[in-house]
């Protein structure tokens, strides 16, 4: 396995900053937000794709993947990226998700991005049945899901707490109705753990699902609120060691946006801890 460092955690510099910060810190892979201030696919002049990519690879970093699920941009006032939603009930403004979705698969495709991940589904409106809901993302994302395959770019989906899938059995059913090999996990092991899934217990059982890992950690009682490994209650040694077992040779990404203050100190100590344990 490869650790990489999200770009989320560097709201306030510019991708250019971003990225060279994380290659001094001896990252291999940078998780790209496809959002304000890094790459918003909506308006991304070629001149802007070309610079990112020359970035890179001045600084020896790859993309690890592309963080299409913060939507910054839309700034809207109930949360800052869970809305628009796959499942909102104004079918206009669940379709600047889908639309964005689609545009961070093309950017993935111009950048080299092996893969993207997207929300799962997003906040249960009042009123709306979970059934419904489940349907109206099925609806929404399979446009997303035909372009991804013609594109070859991996569309994941992040189960999270809070949002319509929160958990391993309700993204495997999912999954199933999609029934595409360009859907895929984005195994987001402080999520797990959030929602009472002890993280080692499933990453066996959803290898075969997994194309991406999001690690950080999370404190004894499970509120969800990201903290630098080493400083929460999850057992990331044994995390690791399962990771290992499954023969994983992809992308660890380190997402530690709260810490957007001191993202260098953040991603430094959790380097330090996850190389410890590797």
């Amino acid at each position: 396995m490869k650790l990489s460092y999200s770009s989320n955690a560097y709201m306030q510099f510019s991708i250019e900053d971003t990225i060279r910060r994380i290659s001094a810190l001896g990252y291999g892979g940078l998780e790209l937000l496809a959002d304000v201030p890094h790459a918003w696919p909506a308006n991304l002049l070629d001149e802007r794709k070309t610079a990112i990519r020359r970035c890179l690879d001045e600084y020896g970093l790859e993309i690890a993947n592309m963080n299409a699920f913060m939507m910054n941009a839309v700034a809207d006032p109930r949360q800052p990226y869970w809305h628009p939603s796959w499942i909102e009930s104004d079918r206009h403004y669940r379709a600047i998700r889908r639309e964005h979705t689609k545009r961070a698969l093309r950017l993935a495709a111009e950048l080299q991005a092996p893969s993207i991940q997207t929300e799962p589904g997003g906040p249960l409106p009042e009123g709306q049945s979970r059934q419904a809901a489940t349907d109206l993302f099925y609806d929404e994302l399979m446009p997303c899901v035909e372009l991804a395959e013609q594109l070859e770019v991996l569309l994941l989906i992040e189960p999270e707490p809070g949002l319509l899938i929160e958990t391993f059995p309700q993204y495997l059913e999912f999954a199933a109705r999609v029934d595409s090999p360009w859907v895929g996990l984005n195994f987001d092991i402080g999520h797990a753990y959030c929602v009472g899934e002890d993280p080692e217990l499933w990453i066996e059982r959803m290898a075969p699902h997994t194309r991406h890992y999001h690690i950080e950690d999370i404190a004894p009682n499970r509120e969800h609120a990201h903290l630098v490994p080493g400083r929460g209650a999850i057992n990331l040694a044994a995390v690791l060691r399962e990771i290992e077992k499954t023969n994983y040779s992809g992308w660890v990404t380190v997402e530690l946006y709260p810490y957007i203050d001191n993202p260098d100190e953040a991603g430094r100590e959790a380097k330090e801890y996850l190389d410890s344990l590797l």
